[in-house]
């Protein structure tokens, strides 16, 4: 099985779909992946956010990030872009953590990696 890096680095709701859709066909068929969110693609770790609007294929964040959080799929969030914009650990998804730099270099050494 392969090992994927899925790095999400914009909150628009069409990547953020396509980032949580392909992780999580990734990690049915058995792949390890990770996620990490940087840039404002930090906002998708709030619980709170709604993921409910729909791309043009029909689907949406709310289709995919449940199962992530209930697979404890890993994902950091980069502190610095996160602290910036005043976002706390206690209002992430359970599998999601502040992280930072050196360790998504690390993944990334180790993965095939895609960006959204």
């Amino acid at each position: 099985m392969a090992n994927f890096l899925f790095v999400l680095r914009d909150n628009d709701f069409e990547k953020a779909t396509r980032c949580f859709q392909f992780a999580k066909i990734a990690h049915s068929k058995g792949h390890t992946v990770n996620l990490f969110f940087i840039d404002s693609g930090v906002d998708w770790a709030v619980k709170d956010r709604d993921g409910s609007r729909k791309t043009d294929t029909g689907d949406c964040v709310n289709d995919y990030l449940p199962y992530l959080v209930e697979n404890e799929v890993p994902v950091g969030v980069c502190t610095p872009c996160a602290k910036n914009r005043h976002l706390d650990e206690a209002r992430f998804h359970p599998n999601m953590a502040l992280d930072g730099g050196p360790h998504l270099i690390d993944m990334a050494a180790e993965a095939k990696v895609f960006n959204f």
